[in-house]
């Protein structure tokens, strides 16, 4: 059986290597890359193998960058330093994921895995890439504030609701004091988290913790009781009922 290392950490792959001779006699170990660009170019040439073991993170990117420039047909043991909640989806996806420093007994439990399994398809590895190079979305996690002659910083956690009155937006903030701040609803609504935060009109984007009740209104609309809200604020305009709905019930 032809395996192929891609692994940027010499004795990593030496270890690897050793291991898999001493498990598997049979095993030619036909290549060893470090780089995303030298792993390319060689499948590019056509170089094909039984089995791949990648290392995640290599010298000059992530191994995932080699899916998106060229389709690879060969189940793939991913192995990393990094105990993180994306080697979920690489157990789940892939032949199976080690985790450094591997131990002779996971590598055996690995290759009896892949011995059991058909040749998983290329899409479904090019998903992964797809999914772990996209960037993950940063949301604001506090907003500094003027009082006074003074800046303050409120945690957005701390923030009761967001309301735009005379084309000036506020922050309120848990105990209905007001700050202006320099951003739009239309800013905030892409800054701030969305399992946290909802714009239930023009006016107003809501903190789902703040809410106590909430009841029918005239034409189809609800009325949100809570603290420090009220009067046309605290309607949730009738086109956004339905988001409203599904949103408190994630």
């Amino acid at each position: 059986m032809n395996v192929i290392l891609i692994e940027d950490e010499k004795l990593s792959a030496d270890h690897l290597e050793k291991l898999l001779l001493e498990l598997r006699p049979e095993i030619r170990v036909i290549a060893r890359f470090d780089t995303v660009k030298a792993s390319v170019a060689a499948f590019e040439k056509g170089l094909q193998a039984s089995l791949l073991f990648m290392d995640i993170h290599l010298a000059d990117g992530n191994s995932f960058d080699i899916f998106n420039q060229v389709s690879i047909q060969t189940p793939v043991i991913f192995t990393t330093a990094y105990n993180d909640y994306a080697i979920r989806a690489f157990k789940v996806n892939s032949v199976d994921y080690l985790l450094k420093p591997i131990a002779r007994n996971d590598l055996k439990a690995a290759l009896d895995k892949f011995s059991a399994q058909q040749l998983m398809p290329a899409q479904f590895l090019q998903e992964i890439s797809r999914k772990w190079l996209q960037p993950q979305r940063m949301y604001k996690s506090r907003f500094m504030v003027r009082s006074g002659q003074n800046l303050i910083s409120i945690q957005t956690q701390e923030v009761h609701h967001f309301q735009t009155q005379e084309s000036i937006t506020f922050l309120v903030d848990e105990l209905g004091k007001r700050y202006p701040i320099d951003y739009t609803l239309d800013d905030l609504e892409e800054i701030v988290q969305p399992e946290n935060f909802f714009r239930i009109n023009r006016k107003t984007i809501l903190n789902i913790n703040t809410v106590k009740r909430i009841s029918t209104h005239l034409n189809g609309r609800l009325f949100v009781q809570a603290d420090h809200l009220d009067g046309d604020f605290a309607v949730v305009s009738r086109e956004r009922v339905s988001g409203f709905k599904e949103w408190l019930d994630r």
